[in-house]
């Protein structure tokens, strides 16, 4: 492969780590809400939320391929979302 070809895949491969290091970093933002709220006595909502995140962010099936990780981005949001709407009334 020429030089501009290997800057092409260096890109390409430097934007997939990052969006999925946005994935993880949803998700351990996700775990740690839950725990903090849990701690907190404050209801955290439908475990199967919770669960359903993390399956889905876990497991190899996905709306979109793999290497495009904005729909786990999007599933970790939702849930976060959720988590923090469910400790509103209670505080």
């Amino acid at each position: 492969m020429d030089t501009s070809t290997w800057v092409v895949v260096l890109l390409v491969a430097a934007l997939l780590a990052a969006v999925l290091a946005v994935a993880a970093v949803f998700l351990v933002r996700l775990v740690r809400t839950r725990r903090a709220l849990r701690r907190a006595g404050l209801p955290t909502g439908s475990p199967w939320i919770f669960w359903g995140a993390v399956a889905y962010v876990v497991l190899p099936t996905d709306l979109l391929p793999d290497p495009i990780y904005l729909d786990d981005i999007g599933v970790l949001l939702l849930a976060l979302r959720s988590l923090r709407s469910s400790a509103e009334p209670q505080r």
